[in-house]
């Protein structure tokens, strides 16, 4: 399989090439096998086959290579599909047109990029240790290096000693994040300054000083700056702690004291100290002011790169404003510096995020069309003025598409003979050799020369979290500090190797890197250092007195855009492994400083950091992490893209799985696409009511066997299932997205989180049922508790998790040893015939688990029946009362019921939040899936002051959504289910818009006729009790409050009786502790988005009128489906207490 991308490269230029090296290696392809089930249709009896990967487990895990897990799960061979019954070939599926367009686009734009993109997720081991290779130097280099370095760090700890005034190098070694107290003052650093009224600053004042120990660190530093501000602060933290715990007999004239005088002033003090932070870091507010200021470092030497503080854009204007913002400044620079050369003179540097709210590779065609245009306009500008134009390194995922944007600008006609056109590079990314040698092949087929920034990286605390959510094999970047300054020794080498291509910029505060350019460039100056505004003068004050050239990279911007930039700044000099913190650190010997980065990577063998493993192993050796697709890799997605073409070509069969094969007769009823009502996906069969009593008779018959096989085996068979779910993903993925209407990246999560309660029910069935648990007692016995399956269970899904639910629910209960019926929803009972069909691949006997699809007649049959041991079932509340009432009335024994069931889930948002963040997991929270999750979001709590800014960026979020059919790549929003949810949320939409609540709707284009559409939709209301009940869809309804009436808001919600999940949004850790502790919902989330959970990781389930509990994919959730048995032994029956008498005497 490796050959698949040297096949697509050879293969050469043209947009087949992915199609060609598809059918190589389907040629080739021996690993896959037709397994059998019987199907009786009215007219002829037929053999109904199944295409399922059967490789082994060992296989699975241990031979897979890397490029066949990143690129999809399975690559399937098909024998003559046209024989299957169930699966009849439609000539009139027009949905893969767009997909078809969009992947010949990608193929042409990023079939250069396709062994750049092969080396996104390699392994770090193998890597580093080539790359030791690649940046080996000779000892007489080292020597000159370690000396260079130890003569840097010496002058610049010599010139701190004589420092006066502010020492912000000396708080950050001080404060530094390996303590709490730096850590609240970088909490305090990122919120206040964007906070607007006075309560909520006070607030976050007095959580982040008071909570700290700052007499811990008053003395320890030589620094009289340090200590005067310590003291300063602890100081604060005493008076505003008295004023919150004085006595109840001084309070009142305290608090009176303090309110008029203390609070005020504190604050003030505190958001100036802030702003003199800020400004360390952000150069000025204005270009025009920035220019000015940058004269005197100029006169020494420096030169500048500005940055407008363009983070990522949420919303077109937003965008359109960053954009003008990039167009003045570059007006600006050129003025000022008419009269210097390319390399002199002062640059721009832009952020490609900042430029398009949608800046991902899904979103090819918009970029290309929308973005584009612009970034060359800069570029224009930019040799207009004859100044420098750097786009920014960005995350991971975005790297092919900012080349392929870089290669459109570098190819145009209108910038030929401009050599001002820059990237940077991140070392910290494996593939930053890679894209090197891309751009060397670049500048040589566009004859021209490119600005390089050679930089270590800034994301990489997030690059790994992502990694590891996503299930990617490896991450992209390395897990060793050590291995990323090897990476910047071989780039280092590559770039100064290849002056024809490069003009070399170093971007470093880590005195070793500069000593290692030093070296190699020996006496030429074809190249710069670079350093960050705030961070590089007591490095480069003395290289640049000695002549040579150092660029300061200077953000711009006012103080509330400079907060997520601060940020990464403060976490890069406050960590302790920081060079900048260790070099201001006189504590630190200089011989740290100056250690060979390729010894210290040989020393642990070239390995991954220890503490943090591969995505794939973050769970340990209990369980793997269900592997994802990741959609930012072209040839990724492409790939993808032809699996499910294939599979969209075919129509389903949904039928009564039973112990033994059932006719079916007559035509089924159809099943159609939720976003084209008139495409058939599959038949429909529903069981009778014989069939659901047979189905019960030959499940009390399985009991005892089944309960009686061995947990170990039954876990095995979990563990099956989850690779076969993994192997056989896009198949999956197709039915999720045609029958429950679902997109692409949530079909991913679908298959992925059903992947994840096999391996975890396998992972407790091992950990519960094998061994019993011996309970303490008196000597001569021997106590102990069994965990036995109860019996027959029921289990009723919906169809919003087809598959993650039903198997959810599944396979809990027969790892707990249970035999099962299942009833899945009757508009995804597809996806539940597949899913039922691949658990018999998995081993799991016929007669141990069981289909019955239907109506929700057949339901009651089920739940009535007095021998079914117990009753598992998610949907809504109204129904689960129905069957706790039959449950009741019905005779036999008292049976186990668990419901998961819907919730007025809210979400409280106060002012030290960062809106972009909100607006961010808002729209993922309420209208991802098309609302329809049980976790989504219905009400937001906003306060008052700052409701309007964070609703107008959402409208503008809302209006970047890509509506449509779900199998098309760009779409993020699908259908609703069917047209009976389509018209009870168009009712309640309509009596809103007729109450004058409606604050935003998004727009349907007219391909929405065709499907159940809603669009998206914001309501402002008064009060929580104008919704009557849960609105199943993607409707937000947003409710302001005063930031004093905190406890009134929580008492709405919990007046609701419902319990499911719950958000806030705050930097004020008394205030999430306050809420968490008195909202009543089973999953709380706090600064991130409220859907999403992980089985295993954030167990999920309500409360009150939102479940039974226990949560799904909980340690407790398995325990609750078996039953205890205890067992005494009286272990003295036979001759006495021996284990008594015989215990070793002092």
């Amino acid at each position: 399989m490796p050959f698949l991308f040297h096949a697509c490269y050879s293969l050469g230029k043209s947009s087949k090439s992915l199609q060609t090296a598809f059918s190589l290696l389907r040629s080739n392809s021996n690993q896959l096998r037709w397994t059998k089930s019987s199907l009786t249709s009215s007219n002829n009896r037929t053999k109904h086959r199944v295409l399922f990967s059967t490789r082994s487990k060992k296989d699975h895990l241990s031979k897979k290579t890397r490029v066949e897990n990143e690129i999809i799960p399975s690559i399937q061979q098909y024998q003559n599909p046209l024989q299957l019954s169930n699966r009849k070939q439609t000539s009139n599926n027009t949905t893969f047109e767009p997909n078809h367009a969009t992947k010949a686009m990608l193929e042409s734009d990023y079939c250069k990029l396709s062994l750049l993109a092969l080396h996104k997720h390699d392994a770090e081991e193998p890597t580093v240790k080539a790359l030791t290779q690649q940046a080996k130097l000779t000892e007489a280099q080292w020597q000159q290096i370690e000396q260079k370095t130890r003569d840097l760090v010496t002058q610049v700890r010599q010139n701190r000693s004589n420092k006066v005034g502010i020492d912000l190098d000396a708080f950050m070694v001080e404060y530094d994040l390996s303590n709490s107290e730096g850590i609240s003052l970088m909490c305090l650093a990122e919120a206040l300054l964007r906070i607007p009224d006075n309560f909520t600053a006070d607030k976050l004042i007095r959580d982040k000083i008071c909570t700290a120990d700052w007499e811990l660190h008053l003395g320890r530093s030589t620094s009289i700056f340090v200590n005067t501000a310590t003291w300063s602060l602890m100081l604060t933290g005493k008076v505003l702690h008295f004023n919150s715990e004085t006595d109840e007999v001084y309070k009142k004239a305290w608090r009176s004291f303090v309110d008029r005088s203390s609070e005020s002033v504190v604050r003030t003090a505190v958001r100036t100290a802030m702003q003199i932070l800020g400004k360390e870091f952000v150069m000025e507010e204005t270009i025009v002011s920035a220019l000015k200021k940058a004269q005197k470092k100029e006169a020494k030497g420096y030169r500048y790169s500005y940055d407008m503080l363009g983070e990522a854009a949420k919303t077109t204007p937003g965008a359109e404003l960053y954009y003008q913002e990039y167009l003045s400044a570059i007006h600006a620079i050129g003025k000022a510096h008419k009269d210097n050369t390319l390399e002199d003179g002062a640059g721009i540097s832009i952020k490609l995020s900042a430029l398009h709210p949608r800046y991902e590779l899904t979103q090819h065609k918009r970029i290309m069309t929308e973005m584009v245009p612009k970034v060359l306009e800069l570029a224009r500008k930019a040799k207009y003025y004859n100044i420098n134009l750097t786009i920014d390194a960005e995350e991971a995922d975005r790297l092919e598409l900012s080349l392929v944007v870089f290669t459109k600008l570098a190819h145009h006609a209108d910038l030929k003979g401009w050599n001002g056109l820059g990237l940077a590079v991140q070392a910290y990314q494996k593939r930053a050799p890679h894209v090197l040698q891309y751009l060397i092949d670049l500048a040589k087929a566009s004859e021209r020369r490119f600005m390089v920034r050679l930089v270590k990286g800034a994301y990489w605390d997030s690059e790994i979290k992502h990694a590891q959510e996503l299930g990617y094999t490896e991450y992209p970047v390395y897990t060793r500090k050590a291995h990323t300054d090897v990476c910047y020794m071989a780039c280092t080498k590559i770039l100064l190797d290849h002056p024809s291509a490069f003009y070399a910029q170093f971007a470093t505060h880590n005195a070793l890197s500069l000593a290692t350019v030093l070296t190699l460039a020996g006496d030429r100056n074809d190249y710069e250092f670079q350093c960050l505004h705030g961070m590089g003068d007591i490095l480069y004050d003395e290289i640049v007195q000695q002549g040579k050239s150092c660029r300061i990279y200077a953000p711009i911007g006012s103080y509330k855009l400079l907060l997520a930039y601060l940020v990464r700044r403060l976490l890069e000099n406050g960590a302790n492994s920081s060079f900048v913190n260790r070099l201001v650190d006189a504590n630190i010997p200089v011989d740290q400083l100056t250690r060979d980065p390729i010894a210290i990577a040989k020393r642990h063998d070239c390995q991954q950091h220890l503490q943090i493993p591969s995505p794939r192993h973050i769970f340990g050796d209990a369980r793997m992490n269900a592997a994802g697709i990741d959609l930012t890799n072209p040839q990724t997605l492409c790939a993808l893209l032809d699996e499910l073409s294939m599979y969209s070509q075919e129509t389903w069969i949904a039928m009564p799985l039973l112990s033994k094969p059932v006719e079916v007769k007559g035509q089924g009823y159809p099943v159609t696409n939720p976003a084209n009502n008139s495409e058939v996906v599959g038949q429909l069969y529903h069981a009778t009511q014989a069939d659901a009593t047979s189905a019960i008779d030959a499940a009390i018959m399985a009991f005892p066997s089944w309960e009686a096989t061995p947990p170990i085996e039954r876990a095995q068979k979990l563990d099956r299932m989850g690779d076969l779910l993994e192997e056989n993903m896009a198949r999956f993925m197709t039915l999720a997205t045609k029958e429950a209407g679902k997109s692409l990246s949530n079909s991913i999560s679908e298959v992925r989180e059903a992947i994840d309660f096999c391996r975890y029910y396998a992972e407790q069935t091992r950990s519960l049922f094998i061994e019993p648990k011996i309970l303490p007692g008196p000597t001569g016995e021997r106590n102990s508790v069994h965990l036995r399956g109860r019996g027959v269970f029921v289990c009723i899904s919906p169809w919003n998790f087809p598959l993650a639910i039903f198997l959810g629910e599944v396979t809990a209960a027969l790892a707990a040893g249970n035999t099962v019926v299942a009833k899945p929803a009757p508009q995804t009972s597809l996806i539940a015939t597949a899913a039922v069909e691949l658990l018999y691949q998995a081993g799991f006997p016929r007669d141990v688990v069981q289909l019955v699809p239907g109506s929700g007649s057949l339901g009651g049959t089920l739940i009535e029946d007095p021998r079914i041991a117990g009753v598992i079932f998610t949907g809504s509340t109204e129904v689960a009362k129905i069957i706790q009432r039959a449950q009741a009335e019905k005779k036999g024994a008292i049976t186990t019921f668990i419901a998961e069931t819907g919730g007025q889930n809210a979400m409280i948002v106060d002012s030290s939040a960062l809106p972009e963040q909100v607006v961010t997991d808002v729209i993922n929270s309420a209208f991802d899936s098309a609302g329809q999750r049980c976790s989504a979001l219905r009400v937001l709590y906003l306060q008052d002051d700052i409701a309007g800014e964070v609703i107008n960026m959402l409208i503008g979020a809302m209006d970047e959504l890509q509506i449509g059919d779900p199998m098309i790549v760009d779409t993020d929003i699908g259908p609703v289910i069917d047209q009976d949810a389509k018209s009870v949320l168009v009712k309640h939409i309509d009596q809103l818009k007729k109450a004058g609540k409606l604050l935003h709707e998004a727009t349907l284009d007219d391909s929405s006729k065709a499907g159940t559409f809603v669009a998206p939709t914001l309501f402002e209301l008064d009060h929580v009790d104008e919704l009557e009940r849960e609105v199943f869809g993607p409707v937000l309804h947003i409710i302001r409050f005063e930031a004093q009436k905190l406890d009134q808001v929580i008492n709405e919600i919990n007046s609701s009786g419902y319990g499911l999940t719950f958000g806030i949004h705050s930097r004020i850790q008394e205030t999430v502790d306050y809420v968490t502790q008195n909202i009543r919902a089973g999953n709380l989330y706090v600064n991130r988005n409220t859907v999403g959970a992980v089985v295993g990781v954030q167990p999920f389930g309500g409360e009150g009128l939102s479940g039974t509990g226990p949560k799904a994919g909980g340690p407790y959730y398995l325990p609750r489906l078996a039953t205890e048995r205890v067992i005494s032994v009286d272990t003295t029956a036979s001759g006495g207490n021996t284990s008594l008498m015989t215990l070793a005497q002092d």
